[in-house]
């Protein structure tokens, strides 16, 4: 199980002058069970997860609870369909939620169920404070009704006869008697909590249409059904049932212990509550309400984030736009679903997801930014050092460039912690990845090969190797939150002990990142296989096509998978001795190289094939830098027609060979020197 919850109050404050917190309480919405989790679900309880272990992270003692919504029409008329009883069919959907978060590396503390006994308490205590504190009363209600949504609409709400949130359903006329709240009371009261408070409806966009609303006035609203048998007995009416959306809000009150007064008082008011856009109105005036008319606290922050669309269209069951989560991380990996989602979409605004749009940012950033760093510097560790990393300080024997590696670094950690305290995840991965492409950067230009020839200069490669170790170490607390299992691996490889973010925050939390140089003088490295091997190319991606959307209950179409080919005569694709003594190869001697501007793999050779002067572009830049190259012998194939990369014409093609995950490439040189021109049989 995914749940790594804490157990311990920890009494932790930030750093001087920075948000303090002994707690922190979040909450998502609750989802209906009426359908399976698609990538809507997921991409909010995957924020609302980065932002708890974040915050676990920092040293907070943290309570993240998420659940589901069961009382719903829709359930009881879909089991009825189905000639079960509404509790088993949430019974069954709720195992397909909790399937869901556990291959997401959902971390809650508590799944809550509005079937849950000790919210059925809850609810009806509230309920009978509210009726005696004089805000229920009983009416008759005619209007339309959205079952999808559960909710009551006025004629002004409807959109060519039809809910605006499912245009695709009929609503429905109601006319019976049952309970109001008096929300209408609590207008004056909630603009200027609102005003006064701007944190409490975020983004800002949200708090304005939320203002405007209540400005234009509020209306007593049921919280009642009394044609309605699954769901909440009303305590002042055991004939009716609690309206399904005044039972739901309650839940955020039941899982910080409202039936365990001691527990309730630590845990409530909630820091934060993370709910889709279209719900804001219900978290943001009559959630706030009927805490108003308890005679309880208001939760400090309610965060309505956007939508995920693809092509423009909402995922959504009712319209049939979805995506199985389970199946996207089962093919891609539950960390590049969580990064994807995470740094590809503005945290309150909507995104449009692709497929090809998660293969690129995979390759780009997880493939050959930071799994390339990784592998580069193990790599070098192993092979320059034993697989030992010395500490040595960067002020005693280093330079300007070392300098600035450790002032990139502390720098983005700042920027990190602003950005995360303002629910910018996006920003705060971005800011993680100015260490990573310096990180990538500082190789480049410290050059250890380089240094490792020369043994009066091993105290400068043991800095420059230690510095990049102490880099990758902190980018895996930092990106711990949101790709857990790769920030694992990194920590694994680098040979420390635990966990990233798991132990007290001053040892392998944020607080460790802050200053330079916590990783332990003498750790042995642990290189192990590549944590983001590299995505080839689909078939339709070699021919420069689209890869489709995903349709109705899939994830990706097959996207990631090569198509396969018909099988052919035996001895079809052999070729004879004759055409192979067709291909020239000779050894060659590269004599300049350098980068192909505008192209991250490409790099350009002069090279002698014995007395003859070429030019050609190799795809090698990711392995090999310029600098590796001069006075390498390579072997190319001389009597390829010339064709041009990037407008550079190549004379030639180098051999290499490429591991199966395409994760390291070895040139194909001869075992010893035999001069520029000579030929390969």
């Amino acid at each position: 199980m995914t749940n790594t919850g804490n157990k311990n109050r920890i009494a932790a404050t930030r750093p001087q002058g920075e948000l303090t917190l002994a707690k922190f309480y979040l909450t998502t919405a609750i989802d209906y069970v009426n359908g399976e989790p698609h990538l809507g679900h997921a991409y909010e309880k995957i924020a609302a997860d980065v932002i708890a272990r974040y915050h676990r992270l920092a040293g907070d003692d943290t309570l993240f609870l998420t659940g589901t919504d069961e009382h719903s029409l829709n359930v009881a008329r879909r089991a009825h369909e189905e000639g079960i009883s509404p509790k088993e069919l949430c019974d069954r959907m709720v195992a397909a939620f909790k399937r869901a978060w556990e291959v997401l590396d959902i971390s809650y503390d508590r799944f809550i169920r509005t079937t849950d006994e000790d919210h059925i308490a809850t609810v009806k205590d509230i309920v009978r404070r509210i009726y005696e504190n004089g805000y229920i009363y009983q009416g008759t209600y005619a209007g339309w009704y959205c079952v999808s949504c559960e909710r009551f609409l006025n004629e002004s709400d409807l959109v060519d006869g039809r809910c605006p949130v499912h245009p695709t359903r009929n609503v429905e006329w109601v006319e019976e008697k049952n309970y109001y709240f008096a929300l209408s009371k609590f207008q004056e009261r909630l603009l200027q909590h609102i005003q006064a408070h701007p944190e409490f409806v975020q983004p800002e966009t949200r708090r304005n249409e939320v203002l405007n609303r209540i400005q234009e006035g509020l209306q007593d609203v049921s919280i009642s059904r009394s044609t309605v048998e699954w769901g909440i007995p009303l305590p002042i009416d055991e004939k009716q049932v609690v309206y399904v959306w005044f039972d739901a809000l309650i839940n955020y009150v039941t899982g910080a212990g409202y039936v365990e007064p001691e527990r309730f008082g630590y845990w409530w008011p909630a820091d934060l509550h993370i709910v889709g856009k279209d719900i804001t109105w219900f978290h943001c005036v009559i959630w706030p309400a009927i805490l108003m008319a308890a005679g309880l606290p208001l939760p400090k922050t309610v965060f309505g984030h956007g939508f995920i669309n693809i092509q423009g269209a909402r995922l959504s069951k009712s319209a049939g736009v979805v995506v199985d989560p389970v199946k996207l991380a089962e093919e891609y990996g539950s960390d590049a679903v969580r990064y994807y989602l995470m740094r590809e979409v503005s945290f309150g605004k909507d995104g449009d997801f692709s497929i090809p749009s998660l293969r690129e940012r995979y390759n780009a950033d997880l493939a050959n930014d930071l799994g390339n760093l990784l592998n580069r510097t193990l790599a070098m560790i192993e092979r320059f050092l034993g697989g030992v990393v010395r500490r040595r300080e960067v002020e005693r024997i280093g330079d300007e460039r070392d300098a600035a590696l450790v002032r990139t670094a502390q720098a983005a950690v700042r920027a990190y912690q602003e950005r995360m305290e303002a629910l910018d995840l996006s920003e705060a991965l971005a800011a993680v990845w100015t260490i990573v492409g310096d990180a990538n950067k500082y190789i480049d230009e410290k050059m250890p090969w380089a240094l490792a020839k020369d043994p009066a200069r091993r105290e400068q490669l043991e800095l420059v190797m230690y510095n990049l170790a102490e880099a990758l170490r902190v980018v895996a607390v930092l990106v711990s939150p949101f790709i857990p299992r790769a920030a694992r691996g990194i920590w694994q490889q680098l040979g420390l002990e635990g966990l990233p973010g798991a132990a007290t925050p001053d040892e392998a939390g944020l607080a460790s990142c802050r200053e330079w140089g916590w990783l332990p003088d003498g750790t042995q490295v642990k290189k192990g296989a590549p944590l983001f091997p590299r995505l080839e190319p689909t078939p339709a991606e070699d021919a420069g096509a689209a890869t489709p959307a995903p349709a109705v209950s899939q994830a990706a179409g097959g996207a990631g998978a090569a198509g396969k080919t018909d099988k052919t005569e035996e001895g079809a694709d052999l070729i004879s001795i004759e055409e192979f003594a067709r291909i020239e190869l000779r050894v060659a001697r590269v004599l300049a190289a350098e980068k192909v501007a505008g192209a991250d793999k490409l790099l350009r050779l002069e090279i002698d094939l014995g007395g003859e002067r070429r030019q050609i572009v190799a795809g090698i830049a990711r392995f090999y830098t310029p600098e590796e190259m001069v006075g390498k012998e390579i072997v190319v194939v001389a009597n390829l027609k010339p064709a041009k990369l990037r407008g550079i014409v190549s004379e030639g093609m180098l051999l290499a060979a490429t591991s199966a995950d395409g994760q390291s490439l070895a040139l194909v040189t001869p075992e010893r020197p035999v001069g520029p021109g000579a030929k390969v049989k």
